[in-house]
This record gives structure tokens, sequence and C-alpha cells, in this order.
């Protein structure tokens, strides 16, 4: 095969140093149709952020299979691809035995085949790998995009020399794991943080307590809607611009996330008037996890035109509570453990409608709380600015981890004087 015809194939084809020669998938790997007997093997799971790794070492919520005969028998040194996950990253060369799911692809390295398990683990998980894989999914939607064998089997794919695979291979397992300790030590000082902010939100809230009456979300409210259900709105409705649709990711702790927007035509939004947001209605979570914790509310700035999206929850305070004392209140840590003894779910964290109302907050006169939010904001503010400071210093490490990857895997760093 000709360079003129992987450069057509894969734009970065051109990146990769002329030593090294080109082939396909196939020639290194082939699908592996074994299967387990009795489904009594370590079950794997396959992330886009780790690889392959147990699943016993996951905090993983899904409802496990009842029965696992069947699933897909997995050696160490197979490359494990979710097969409608491939766009995401959701692949890895497992570095231990193990099962999976029968819907992923398990492929085997062919017996004296040039194939360093890390090394393709590193550049099958690598960015330009993975959008390769996306271009030639298969699929409607984008989130319903599956990467087939036979595609993946007759994608291009570089080999270095055997010698080389394994010095970029051992140089990248020394650099990645010196940015995971930072990244590491990084989460770990934004959850002290965040500890901190919450046990000063937690001061002002029992303040609030002692300064007003208890009532429940319900009495403070003029109305209360969810999102439109089901397939009444899909990203299928989506345009590029028209009304602004509030999705679970635009709602943050006590703040409105502008980023990520989504619009829908207008026309059919005047069809879902009964799900409107204006400015200065307060939207709650109704879905939630560790990291975006349930019944997490945010005030609603001026977008214009809107609605919410389901699991999303538009409340409009009536005279007795101001927006910004409610979205506060219900982010608090006190209100999100009351909320998560509410929620409904044995899966995943949920609300509805009635159980939102059924929240109790502390209700002090409308200066009080004016007052309250005022002063919780001042004494958080340099916590929020540190924590900031270090979720930009997270993403940042995750990029130059990416790059240097890439990097590596197509040749840019010369590691010829390392072999």
């Amino acid at each position: 095969m000709t360079q003129a015809q992987f450069d057509f194939e894969q734009a970065w084809a051109g990146r990769v140093p002329a030593r090294w020669r080109w082939t396909r998938n196939k020639e290194l790997l082939a699908e592996s149709p074994a299967v387990t007997v009795d489904g009594s093997e370590e079950l794997l799971s396959v992330s886009h952020l780790t690889g392959i790794t147990p699943k016993s070492e996951k905090n993983v919520t899904m409802t496990a299979a009842e029965n696992l005969d069947g699933y897909r028998l997995v050696d160490t040194g197979d490359l494990v691809i979710n097969t409608m996950w491939a766009w995401m990253g959701a692949l890895g060369v497992a570095r231990q035995p193990g099962i999976v799911s029968p819907a992923y692809g398990v492929y085997r390295p062919r017996p004296g085949a040039p194939f360093n398990p890390v090394f393709y683990d590193y550049l099958y998980r690598s960015t330009p790998y993975v959008m390769e894989m996306t271009r030639l999914s298969r699929g409607i939607w984008s989130s319903r995009l599956r990467l087939y064998p036979d595609v993946f089997l007759g994608m291009a794919i570089p080999v270095p020399p055997p010698e080389e695979q394994r010095t970029i291979a051992d140089y990248l397992d020394r650099e990645t794991a010196r940015i995971d300790t930072l990244i590491e030590e990084q989460q770990r000082l934004i959850e002290m943080l965040r500890e901190r902010r919450d046990s000063i939100w937690a001061t002002c809230v029992e303040k609030a307590r002692r300064l007003g009456r208890p009532a429940t979300v319900r009495r403070v409210i003029e109305s209360i809607v969810d999102g439109p259900f089901g397939s009444s709105l899909t990203s299928a409705h989506y345009s590029d611009d028209g009304a602004r649709v509030i999705r679970l990711g635009n709602i943050g702790m006590n703040e409105f996330k502008d980023g990520d927007a989504a619009f829908i035509p207008l026309d059919y939004a005047e069809e879902l008037e009964a799900h409107t947001v204006e400015q200065g209605d307060v939207v709650v979570a109704g879905l939630g996890d560790d990291k975006m914790p349930l019944g997490r509310a945010a005030v609603v700035p001026a977008l214009g035109p809107a609605i919410v999206k389901a699991d999303c929850y538009r409340l409009r305070p009536n005279e007795q509570v101001g927006a910004a004392y409610l979205a506060w209140v219900m982010s608090a840590p006190q209100t999100r453990s009351q909320i998560m003894l509410l929620a409904r779910g044995s899966t995943r964290a949920r609300l509805n409608t009635k159980v939102v109302q059924q929240v109790e907050i502390p209700l002090p006169d409308r200066d009080t709380q004016d007052a309250l939010v005022a002063r919780s904001d001042a004494d958080t503010a340099k916590i929020d600015r540190l924590i900031a400071e270090s979720e930009r210093f997270v993403e940042l490490a995750r990029e130059r981890r990416a790059a240097l990857i890439t990097a590596a895997v197509t040749g840019q760093i010369d590691m010829r004087e390392m072999v």
C-alpha cells in the first residue's frame, strides 16, 4: 500500500516517520470468538478514561447482568473495544485476563506479530486514532455510532520497529505516571477545598435556620415544571440557533454554566411552551452523581426564549423567597443530604416534581436571605478561585498528557537515541 493511500485514509499519516511501515489492523490482530463457560473470570470494565480495568475497582451504579455465560474471554494483551463507544475512546489493551460484555469486540494479537501491547494501548487510545475511528464508525447520530469489526480490522496502522515500540511504551509509562501523580495531587486538593467550602456554607445555612422558619419548597414557589418527556425532545430536534435548551450540564452548584449551549427552532419551542424558563427562575438538577450532586440549583440568567430538558426542573419563586437564596439553599450541603434521602431510583439518584416540592428549607425574611447569600459568597470566594485554578491545572495537565502521547506514538519524539 502506498503512502499516498494512507495519507488519504489518515490525515496525520504524513507526520509518521518514513522508517515506520504501514499495514492494516488485520495483519496485527484477529477477532477472538472465545467465550466464558461459567462466567467465573474477572469482569473487566472498558473506559475512555482508564482503558481496561477490573470492574470491581470501579464505582459502577449500573445493574450487573445476572448471568455472565457467553461473555467474551479476554487474555492479557488483547485489545478490547466498546463497539458503541469507540468514538469516545472506550477501548484499550488488557493488562490482565478476564471477561467483557458480548457487545464488545475482542482482538487478539496474531502469533509473531510486531505488536507491543503497551505501545498499541497508547496508540489506539491517542487523539488522532480515536478521531479516525470516529470518522469510520457508522450510525445516524453521534451518540449511536458503532465501529464494526470489519471496519476496524481494515483500518491503517503504523508499525514502528519492535525495539522502538518498547522504548516509546517505557517512555510514556514514565512520563504519564508523573503527570497522573500531579493530577491526583490536585484532585485531592480540590476535594479538600470543597469540604472547606461546604463547612462554611453549612454554617451560614444553620444561621438561616436559627433566624427563619422551616418551609417546604412547595410553599415558596408559584409553579414547578419539568422537561418534555421521552421523544418529545431529543438531540434530533436541536438546531444551530433558536430557543435555548437548559440541560443538566448547565446546572452547577449554585452556578449557571453557560457553556455547551443547545437550541431548538423557535416554532418547536412554542409547541413546548409548558416547559418554558424565564430569567430569574431557578433550575434544579433531577439527576446526579458524586461529581455533580443531585438537587444542585442555579438562577437562570438572561437567555431569551428557553425551555428545560428532561430531568431538569424549573422553579418560579413567589414573593417569600429570592431566586438567589433559593438556588443557594437548594445547593447547600444540608439540603443535598436531605435530597439524597428523598431521591428515588435504585441505580441512579433521581428526583421528580413531587419530591422537589417536599424538600424543606429554612426561610428567614427577604433582607436576611440576601445578607446570608452575600456573606456566604464573600466567605467562599477565595476558595472558589482556588478550586477553579486547580481544576484548570488538571485540565491543562490532561491536555499535556494527550499531546505527549500523540507526539510519541506518531514518532514526533525521536526515541532512537534511547534504544
